[in-house]
């Protein structure tokens, strides 16, 4: 049984977020946990904390975010009354950073969908701070949904990767379940000016192959040194449908994601992009 948590604000964006994860999934038996995590929502009005008591403005939102996932899941069986999916609903006072580790860590979460930026929507940003924070911190793989992307089968998949990391086994087979059904091709992108690579860089490679067994992988190396650029460059000449990295220090990902001036970047990602975690889970 996969185990998806998808956290919402019930923005457009997350809700295109659900809907995808609905689709790519359709085939496997999943267990949703869609989940608003709505303590920020209490604070945001100051006016009327002025006003009410905080219990009471607590116990208006708490009753809002019940109802809006209650209607989100009709809305859910409504598009996909799929035998295979079951749906659950978790409203919390927290800060959705902290419930999405609680549930990722109690339901033991394969992987979070979730939008590349939330109610707030600032377009000058790749990602919106909540999605940042999760991709960043969440000790789970992370599938980011840009804004309005609508569902297309991920049947090329880029990877970029410098063969430097341990990759988790765990995590290389949630990647080849997800997109075995689709008959996907993996291009695995070695951004480097030297294309030989080291025994640690074998090894890991080799231990690429096993995990991703079932896939048809595309072993490329490309003399560039400006990651970001090459990136975006090979997904729109190739029209690859998802992108693939992983969050470690010292990884493509480190270097094209969390600098200071993020608005610099010049790596626009529109299509969807699974961040896997370089991280031991129990």
């Amino acid at each position: 049984m996969r185990k998806i948590l998808v956290p919402i604000d019930f923005s457009e964006n997350a809700m295109n977020a659900l809907k995808y994860a609905l689709e790519l999934f359709k085939y496997e038996r999943s267990d949703f946990f869609i989940m608003h995590a709505y303590q920020d929502e209490i604070y945001a009005n100051p006016s009327l904390l002025k006003k009410q008591t905080l219990d009471q403005v607590t116990q208006e939102v708490s009753n809002k975010s019940q109802q809006q996932l209650e209607e989100a899941l009709n809305k859910v069986k409504e598009i996909s009354p799929n035998p295979r999916h079951v749906y659950n609903i978790i409203s919390a006072n927290e800060m959705l950073l902290d419930e999405a580790d609680r549930i990722v860590d109690e339901e033991n979460i394969d992987i979070i969908v979730m939008g590349t930026r939330g109610e707030t929507n600032d377009k000058k940003l790749i990602f919106g701070s909540h999605t940042l924070q999760v991709l960043k911190y969440v000790q789970c793989p992370v599938l980011a949904i840009p804004e309005n992307y609508k569902y297309t089968q991920p049947k090329r998949v880029l990877f970029p990767t410098n063969y430097m990391i341990p990759y988790k086994r765990r995590e290389l087979k949630l990647l080849c379940e997800m997109v075995t059904p689709y008959r996907a091709t993996i291009d695995m992108l070695y951004i480097s000016k030297n294309s030989k690579l080291s025994l640690r860089q074998e090894d890991n490679k080799q231990f690429i192959k096993e995990g991703l067994c079932k896939n048809i992988l595309n072993f490329l190396t490309i003399n560039k040194k400006t990651i970001a650029n090459t990136i975006y460059k090979y997904i729109t000449e190739n029209k690859m449908d998802m992108l693939v990295m992983v969050n470690t220090r010292q990884s493509f990902l480190e270097s094209i994601l969390f600098q200071s001036t993020i608005d610099n970047i010049s790596l626009h990602i529109d299509i969807p992009f699974l961040t896997l975690q370089n991280i031991r889970r129990s």
